[in-house]
């Protein structure tokens, strides 16, 4: 493994002093950005007073009795104490034949299962960086994370190793994979290494809907903020909930809503791969689920489905990594009863940090921000704007954006506020409605036209599924809206239907001058939907044969 520097004591955001790092291979520290391009960190709340030193694996794997159920799937299903121990040995494991030492990086590849949160817990209690990936990538995709994050190994489930680097140590877990069976001869004794809070812990690569996936740097600390914020304050999960859902533990709204929350409540997870919206609501009713994290499209592919009985047995269920249709909120709560709690996060602050719950909710509106966190809407300049006026969202609390290697970092990071390159607007309530994403305001004839907000009605026709709205560049109006619609089956496509549908809900002059149909959606193997992709195409007006125009 590769061995660094010894690294000195360092001081914290605030300019205090804090303890030694226990990283031996420094590559982390050696690629944060400079320490006056970070963000303003926030920890108000009591809960976010953490120590010094804390290892959050530590931390999450002792936060229930050994006997009570912890994780399922896969044909496997473990209590908390089994859970430990397997993490446990995995540590001895990288610590005593693989030689890891504190800082270096692993990379993580497979399915949701339940050896995958064994692995990333042993990672990090042996002092290892985890480094995620989604197990659709391919091989290139999976070089380039390997070239920005160097890992020194790689633990891979067995029917995922073709991809990576050859010359890359690997280990495959799962079955009678090496891992495996190494690990079953380890003691259960591991004792985790004594991490500063701020060590490195994961890095995370965004999910790429512009094009260009980036690292985020997250420490031990920010693990435990987000359940301490997101979790304890909007979710309020319990122990004896039980949690399913279908971003990949990958992706971070995957680890925090199927790993970190219901680890810190001592709460149980269900792991499913990669299922349809129907074997996703049969899920929830077999498994006796009471939270389910999913996007918006799996709710309103469950609704169009008629299989929203199936939910009837929640408690809570959240929605992210795009905005939630009012429309659907209604339909889903009016036929079962449930408040879809909606959410905006981002991978570069780790998880959500603005929503709402119960009776705080305002459908159409994402939520107000999160205890722990501050948010505000801002000009091009930095200043406030007036409530009611549409703006760039900023925010700051316990976590924040570190970028590797951060070229991009002073795009997001501007006067200690992470820039999350949304267009919202705030009203006098502190309520935060979601436009678009910054670049996806469209600009035509002199008109804003924010691209969700004529997806939302488009999507209230019942002939449609999904769509996505950008604008096509147009020399007289600068831009005009254009709809990409993925119909129900044995739908004729009619845009001029659509069209006038549309005039119907909003402003005639936001309407899609032109109306696209596509059999599927291009979007990330997270499910959030890649816009440039289709600004692209709009912008070389590419059309099929499974398109049609409108006027």
């Amino acid at each position: 493994m590769t061995v660094s520097r010894s690294v000195d004591a360092r001081s914290d955001q605030a300019g205090e002093a804090r303890p030694h790092s226990s990283h031996i291979d420094l590559f982390c520290q050696d690629h944060l950005p400079p320490r006056e391009q970070w963000p303003q960190m926030q920890f108000d709340l009591p809960e976010l007073r953490y120590p010094h030193r804390l290892n959050a694996a530590q931390v999450l794997a002792t936060a229930a009795p050994d006997d009570r159920p912890c994780v399922r799937g896969s044909g496997e299903e473990w209590t908390y104490g089994q859970l430990r121990s397997r993490a446990a040995r995995i540590a001895a494991v990288l610590t005593e034949d693989m030689g890891l030492v504190p800082g270096n990086r692993v990379l993580l590849r497979g399915p949701n299962e339940p050896w995958l949160v064994a692995c990333w817990l042993g990672v990090l209690l042996a002092g290892g960086v985890a480094v995620s990936t989604m197990p659709m990538l391919r091989a290139g995709e999976i070089t380039a994370i390997c070239e920005l994050a160097r890992p020194s190994l790689a633990l891979c489930h067995h029917a995922y190793t073709e991809a990576l680097p050859a010359d890359l140590p690997t280990m495959a877990y799962a079955g009678d994979a090496e891992l495996t069976r190494r690990s079953a001869g380890k003691a259960t004794d591991f004792v985790a290494v004594d991490t500063a809070a701020d060590d490195v812990a994961l890095l995370a690569f965004t999910s790429g809907t512009t094009g260009r996936p980036k690292a985020t740097m997250h420490v031990h600390r920010d693990i435990l903020a987000i359940a301490d914020t997101f979790s304890r304050h909007v979710l309020r999960m319990q122990p004896t909930d039980v949690v399913v859902g279908t971003p990949p533990v990958a992706f971070t709204f995957g680890l925090g809503g199927l790993l970190v929350f219901p680890m810190h409540a001592g709460a149980s997870t269900v792991l499913l791969d990669r299922v349809t919206p129907d074997q996703l609501a049969d899920a929830v009713a077999a498994e006796g689920a009471t939270v389910l994290f999913t996007a918006p499209t799996a709710y309103r592919a469950i609704l169009a489905g008629g299989r929203l009985d199936r939910l009837a047995g929640l408690r809570r269920a959240i929605s992210a990594g795009e905005a939630l249709p009012a429309s659907v909120w209604h339909a889903v709560h009016d036929a079962t009863g449930l408040r879809i709690i909606d959410g905006i996060g981002s991978t570069e602050m780790l998880h959500v940090f603005i929503s709402a719950a119960d009776d705080d909710i305002r459908p159409g509106c994402t939520g107000r921000a999160v205890p722990g966190y501050r948010a505000a809407v801002l000009d091009d300049d930095g200043n406030p704007v007036p409530d009611g006026t549409p703006g760039h969202l900023a925010v700051q609390g316990p976590t924040g954006c570190r970028y590797l290697d951060g070229d991009r970092q002073q795009n997001y990071v501007r006067h200690g506020w992470n820039h999350t390159g949304d267009t919202f607007v705030r009203d006098a309530d502190g309520y935060f409605t979601y436009l678009a994403r910054s670049d996806d305001m469209i600009v035509s004839s002199g008109y804003n036209i924010s691209g969700p907000e004529v997806e939302q009605a488009l999507l209230a026709h019942p002939d449609v599924v999904d769509c996505a709205v950008v604008g096509t560049p147009d020399e007289q109006r600068g831009a005009v809206v254009t709809a990409y619609v993925v119909l129900r089956d044995g739908a004729a496509p009619d845009p001029l239907a659509l069209q006038d549908f549309a005039k119907q809900v909003i402003a005639p002059y936001k309407y899609p001058r032109i109306v696209r149909f596509l059999p599927e959606l291009p979007r990330t193997s997270t499910g959030k939907l890649q816009r440039f992709v289709l600004r692209d195409r709009a912008a070389a007006r590419e059309t099929t044969p499974d398109e049609a125009g409108g006027r």
